[in-house]
């Protein structure tokens, strides 16, 4: 039986400080610094995740090695986090810094495409179908194993053709997010909308807006 466990609850388990919880399940950084240190690092990551039957999601660059965390045996809700990722996130920091490599939160983000429609049901298929995505749940498609951004479709009441109907999601670290808004302030974006801290919509000099959001601690899954 697999446990779900809470963001707050996994960010309180030992070993884990490496990682963050956003809207893709649990996420840290290693910076490698060439690709054989890297090679070394995913490496080291497939024997724990061999010897734990629990498999991440590795992304291998020149300069580091991003992985992500969930429990894909539980997946009605979209995604989970288990006492299984906590455990494996903590035996691969530990693994990493056997190899002298350390992690950089600040490289931890997830982004999604969120798209306001009238008529969900007829829009989503098209986006499905156009970026060979798959229907995930009630109002996106992508999921867990899509490659590329989720796509996301907010119910709209009316036509609003004067405001963009396309837009950004980007989730943050919560310890994060203030300097991440203050810098895009300080490269000329405007607050459009302050709901923090659950998030803000910020826009480019031209009006095209993204919501920063930090991702909560009481989450159990999406």
């Amino acid at each position: 039986m697999v446990e779900v466990i809470t963001s707050q609850r996994f960010h309180a388990a030992p070993g884990v400080e490496d990682w963050r919880v956003l809207s893709t399940g649990a996420a840290a950084h290693f910076v490698t610094g060439s690709f054989a240190t890297g090679v070394a690092l995913v490496d080291r990551i497939g024997e724990l995740a061999e010897a734990a039957n629990h498999h991440p999601d590795v992304e291998l660059r020149y300069g580091g090695v991003t992985v992500r965390l969930l429990t894909h045996e539980v997946m009605e809700q979209g995604w989970v986090l288990s006492e299984r990722d906590s455990a494996l996130a903590a035996q691969i920091s530990h693994a990493a810094r056997e190899l002298g490599i350390t992690a950089d939160p600040t490289k931890v983000q997830a982004m999604q495409i969120a798209i306001d429609a009238l008529d969900i049901p007829k829009v989503r298929p098209f986006w499905a179908a156009v970026l060979g995505y798959e229907l995930f749940g009630d109002e996106d498609v992508g999921g867990p194993g899509a490659v590329g951004p989720n796509v996301w479709f907010q119910q709209m009441d009316e036509p609003r053709p004067q405001r963009n109907r396309i837009h950004v999601d980007l989730y943050v670290p919560a310890d994060l997010a203030p300097a991440r808004i203050e810098a895009a302030l300080a490269a000329g974006g405007t607050v459009v909308l302050d709901n923090g801290p659950e998030w803000w919509t910020l826009a480019d000099p031209e009006g095209n807006e993204v919501d920063v959001a930090p991702w909560p601690d009481t989450f159990s899954g999406w």
